[in-house]
């Protein structure tokens, strides 16, 4: 049988960890973005470098310092501890805050050059109907944002898919619990089972082959990305 139950089990996983993951980070992601894109503050260069800080370290290096900060000495984990909430290492909570950290960057930039991209005549000419600020947001930065806030939600989710050294090093390899796809494949690397390996890792060539070419097909179409 080309997959298994534990190969079935770590799927499953990963849909539910990219599709939770992609709505968080739309949630968090669209109200910084919306602030990166029309703020002056002399703190923008200093938070967008925050942000993109994910594209450059090596996932083990943003893993471990997860790992110290989430664990029973950091000061997220006494945190997370006082409240009762016990702490995030080794769960599939903490796989998600992981991967919200991680992706972060590839659905705030897509969503910040979005909102730049629509100007501020728009919300000028909304304001001038008396519309509030909030109602110039949703009635008229969203709609025009809409290519952005898609391709910002495919890439999160694409992104959060591949992850590997960040969810290893937060989440372990929990069978049913924390190993997701990548971890899967490592583990038959590791063990020689190659036919399997290549089932997963096929699925992976095949998904990321579909996200990317969605992506440059609406980029011949979406003048806002």
């Amino acid at each position: 049988m080309p997959l298994d139950s534990a190969d079935v089990a770590a799927i499953w996983l990963t849909i539910q960890l990219a599709s939770l993951t992609t709505l968080l980070l739309l949630l968090v992601g669209t109200p910084i973005a919306w602030w990166l894109a029309r703020t002056r503050s002399r703190f923008k260069g200093p938070v967008g470098a925050v942000v993109a800080l994910p594209l450059v370290l090596p996932p083990t290096v943003l893993g471990f310092y997860l790992l110290v900060a989430t664990g029973p000495h950091g000061w997220v984990g006494q945190a997370t501890q006082a409240l009762g909430l016990g702490i995030l290492p080794f769960t599939f909570s903490g796989l998600v805050v992981a991967s919200v950290i991680y992706s972060l960057p590839f659905v705030v930039q897509p969503l910040q050059n979005a909102f730049e991209a629509i100007g501020v005549r728009p919300l000028e000419e909304a304001a001038s109907l008396r519309a509030s600020p909030l109602d110039c947001f949703f009635s008229v930065v969203l709609p025009l944002a809409r290519p952005g806030f898609i391709t910002a939600a495919i890439l999160g989710f694409a992104h959060t898919v591949g992850e590997f050294g960040v969810v290893l090093m937060m989440g372990g390899n929990i069978e049913g619990k924390t190993r997701v796809v990548s971890v899967q494949i490592f583990d038959h690397v590791e063990a020689l089972e190659y036919e399997q390996a290549h089932w997963l890792s096929g699925g992976m060539v095949v998904f990321a082959f579909v996200v990317l070419l969605l992506l440059y097909t609406r980029r011949r179409t979406s003048p806002l990305w």
